[in-house]
């Protein structure tokens, strides 16, 4: 963001060294950087060299922290051109540790706290966020951050992380984004008694009193800034707000729909090649939470739309908890989200364990989104490459610590023919002389598409038939060498590329669903919609010469402000 001939003080896109002197001169920036104009070459030089030097992950993530803040362009261009290095550090897994840190490491404002003692004057305090222009805020309330469990307001590393790749991978513009984190109290004991800990010293809040404060936020934020689009993240209980916002705000939950995009779009390739008929298709699934839930409920919509009845896609999965087996007469009381999947057809037999699990359904994919590291153990890897040609095994968990299995074990007691995705990134192993690439099924592929779609086409609500076309359209996105090399996602520097297509379905689907309102892209075939998208994304390599270009304008006598035209709305 350029400063405007009324700024009191330059922003930090003024402090950018490749700005010519007289641009520096214009926005009174002059003297407040060195006097050399650089290249690009050499600012990426310097601070590829300076991350080097970090010898943690955390002081990684420290240092591109304070360029963000320092040199906004800068941080984009270099996350731009520098994606699979620099993502684990800007979001997972490094974010993780980041969040339990956060009171700790604390150094400046980089998004908005709303208090429970807020209730009553939300509004005015959301006006306290210097944009005007907002597209898209992340909210969590930080109650169930990753693996780690409530992190109250320490979890405002996970909107600041998530916005970040917003604007990196679905070039939505930074200073159009606002990190949202809710101090609705925290059931951590050890936040509260910790003298650092910077959130409110109290509990949590009620389930009723959490949705009156969300009906006042949801209610302020629009007013605030209609048209935006609201994406809530790590709610331990998601569903509530989900079922109650979804058809009337522009909202999704990552988590639940997100989540089980990316991993749908993996599914669909995957079940391309493992040569078993969707009817014949067996998946147990060890976790039961809102995410494994939500991945699940995507697969049957898959599995519908290759001609199952909604009974028998229904009847293909097996969820695993930490009771066992989930199923109608186990004795227990079933949390709502899981009845769904709840299996009548035990007998009356229990099994407790996932290795019962596997050993009596004998699936042909396997997915962990239970965050108990390693729990995919040698048998069960064995099992799933005796009984399956090309076993689907998807270990979702993050950070990479909880991983239920890691990518060498999976293609060593597979033989090599696993078909393979997971949550956190893992090296490439070597296999019969062959580098062999795991996938990824990193919810960064289908969000930031999520996003601009919906903010391109001015979508009323995010429907349902938009995140299905999220993940059917990431499942088409592979180009033929990565479709060649057997790849179940694209690489991950195509990133943007990929957000692209992504969107695309996205606008489609709204554009079918008739919750779309802008009217001037109605008509337009696929290679003109795919232009104009390219056109209103956020280019971080381009910004210096918009900056030079207007203050020549301005110079030259010509009125308009320094931030021009809007990239989207």
């Amino acid at each position: 963001m350029a400063t405007t001939a009324s700024s009191p003080a330059p922003s930090t896109g003024c402090y950018d060294t490749t700005l010519t002197t007289g641009a520096r001169k214009y926005l009174k920036a002059y003297g407040l950087t060195p006097p050399a104009v650089e290249s690009y070459e050499n600012q990426a030089k310097r601070c590829l060299a300076q991350l080097q030097s970090k010898t943690t992950p955390i002081d990684k993530y420290l240092y591109l922290s304070g360029l963000r803040n320092a040199n906004v362009h800068l941080f984009y261009r270099l996350a731009v051109d520098h994606m699979k290095k620099l993502t684990p550090l800007i979001y997972t897994p490094v974010v993780g540790e980041a969040c339990l840190k956060w009171s700790q490491i604390y150094l400046q404002p980089e998004g908005l706290y709303l208090s429970f003692a807020d209730k009553g004057h939300i509004s005015s305090v959301l006006h306290n966020w210097p944009q005007n222009h907002v597209e898209i805020t992340v909210v969590t309330d930080g109650s169930r951050i990753l693996g780690l469990g409530d992190l109250g307001i320490n979890g405002m590393g996970i909107p600041v992380g998530k916005l970040a790749l917003y604007s990196a991978c679905g070039g939505i513009r930074p200073d159009a984004t606002l990190p949202l984190t809710l101090d609705l109290g925290t059931s951590n004991k050890a936040f509260r008694d910790d003298p650092l800990y910077m959130g409110s010293r109290r509990g949590k809040v009620t389930a009723e009193e959490e949705a009156e404060f969300l009906d006042e936020l949801m209610e302020a934020l629009v007013e605030r800034w209609p048209g935006i689009v609201i994406q809530y993240e790590d709610f331990k209980n998601p569903f509530p707000s989900l079922e109650r916002y979804q058809g009337k705000y522009t909202m999704f939950n990552d988590d639940i729909q997100g989540t089980g995009a990316v991993i749908l779009a993996g599914i669909i390739n995957a079940v391309k090649r493992n040569g078993v008929a969707i009817k014949d298709q067996r998946a147990v699934l060890m976790g039961a939470g809102s995410a494994a839930v939500g991945v699940a409920k995507q697969i049957v919509q898959f599995f519908i739309q290759e001609g199952l009845s909604e009974d028998e896609a229904r009847q293909c999965f097996w969820l695993v908890d930490t009771k066992g087996l989930v199923t109608n007469d186990r004795g227990d009381k079933l949390a709502d989200h899981k009845t769904y999947f709840s299996r009548q057809d035990n007998d009356g037999k229990q099994y407790k364990t996932l290795s019962e699990v596997v050993e009596n359904v004998k699936p042909t994919i396997l997915m962990g989104l239970c965050t108990i590291g390693g729990i995919f153990d040698a048998e069960i890897l064995k099992k799933m490459g005796q009984w399956n040609k090309h076993p689907i095994i998807f270990p979702l968990s993050n950070p990479s610590d909880n991983s239920e299995c890691n990518f060498e074990d999976a293609m060593k007691y597979t033989d090599g023919r696993v078909l393979f995705a997971s949550g956190s990134p893992f090296d490439s192993v070597e296999f019969e002389g062959k580098s062999i690439t795991p996938g990824q099924g990193n919810n960064m592929y289908v969000f930031p598409g999520i996003g601009l779609g919906s903010i391109l086409s001015k979508a009323t609500t995010v429907t349902q038939s938009m995140i299905y076309a999220s993940a059917t359209s990431l499942s088409t996105s592979l180009n033929k060498q990565e479709v060649s090399d057997g790849w179940l996602y694209p690489e991950i520097g195509r990133i943007r590329d990929v957000s692209v297509v992504v969107a695309m379905g996205v606008i489609r689907a709204a554009q079918e669903a008739g919750v779309d309102r802008e009217v001037r892209i109605k008509d337009m075939g696929d290679e003109e919609l795919e232009k104009w998208v390219r056109s209103k994304m956020y280019d971080p390599h381009t910004e210096t010469k918009v900056i030079e270009d207007e203050v020549s304008g301005m110079v030259g006598g010509e009125q308009k402000g320094m931030n021009g035209e809007k990239s989207h709305l």
